[in-house]
């Protein structure tokens, strides 16, 4: 499962904006980074007359796991439950998030880190 396209947040500049103008909140296996989008920082190709929606991306390193079928499995995950969550949700303003999943997390099961997830992105103000 991957993120719709909408909601897919591309190219380099735009991870650089969200890692110097975020807003960081932590929670024991993840870091959310929430900022406001930049529509300027998006790549070619993306349709920007689109409402504004939130756009995700996910962060699993070589440190959760040096198997890439576990980190797979993590990011279909948490791409499927980020779709679920946040594709119905309306926004005024293009909202750009970013997860990023802390090696301490495989010691979390599944649920446990879906539910952590929805506990950031209610701290960000991104879902109720």
């Amino acid at each position: 499962m991957v993120l719709p396209k909408h909601m897919r947040l591309k190219g380099h500049r735009c991870f650089d904006f969200i890692y110097k103008e975020g807003s960081r909140f932590y929670a024991p296996s993840m870091v959310l980074r929430v900022t406001n989008g930049n529509s300027k920082l998006q790549g070619k190709g993306i349709n920007s007359n689109l409402r504004p929606s939130i756009k995700c991306a996910l962060s699993i390193s070589n440190k959760v796991s040096k198997k890439s079928v576990t980190r797979n499995k993590l990011r279909r995950l948490f791409h499927q439950h980020l779709s679920y969550r946040l594709s119905n949700i309306d926004t005024v303003k293009e909202v750009w998030a970013f997860i990023s999943l802390k090696p301490s997390c495989m010691k979390n099961s599944e649920s446990d880190l879906l539910k952590e997830c929805d506990k950031l992105l209610i701290k960000a103000g991104i879902t109720k």
